[in-house]
């Protein structure tokens, strides 16, 4: 065999997998090269492909799903109004004007997350 050039008689299986599996964002080029670099780095008459070469993602935190967490921060923002309003929706200085809502929209998102609005209000001790 001429010296720099390999001949494979197999793919790794895994190699094979992280192939099929990864979404290469960089097309042909980045196949490329990753093809290039194993043929280079391959030992003996199996092929194989280290995942660390590719720009794998990093797995996401199962914090939870992702309208799960908008909910959350609608309802984050939401209090953070009605507190900074004292609990009132209505009118210029409502939870609806600092939010941009329409204040039946507010209302109804408020029913909707089951919001306190109560306990935002401010009482008055006579």
């Amino acid at each position: 065999m001429e010296k720099g050039w390999q001949k494979f008689r197999t793919i790794d299986k895994k190699s094979l997998k992280v192939f099929q599996a990864y979404g290469w964002p960089g097309n042909v080029r980045e196949l490329q090269n990753v093809i290039e670099r194993a043929v280079i780095l391959s030992e003996g008459e199996t092929f194989a492909v280290d995942e660390t070469w590719l720009k794998l993602p990093a797995k996401p935190k199962r914090a939870g799903t992702l309208s799960g967490t908008l909910v959350k921060q609608e309802k984050e923002l939401i209090e953070a109004a009605l507190a900074a309003s004292h609990g009132r929706i209505y009118g210029p200085s409502g939870a609806a004007t600092k939010l941009g809502l329409p204040s039946r929209t507010l209302d109804s998102k408020i029913k909707r997350l089951k919001i306190n609005v109560y306990r935002f209000k401010v009482r008055s001790d006579n």
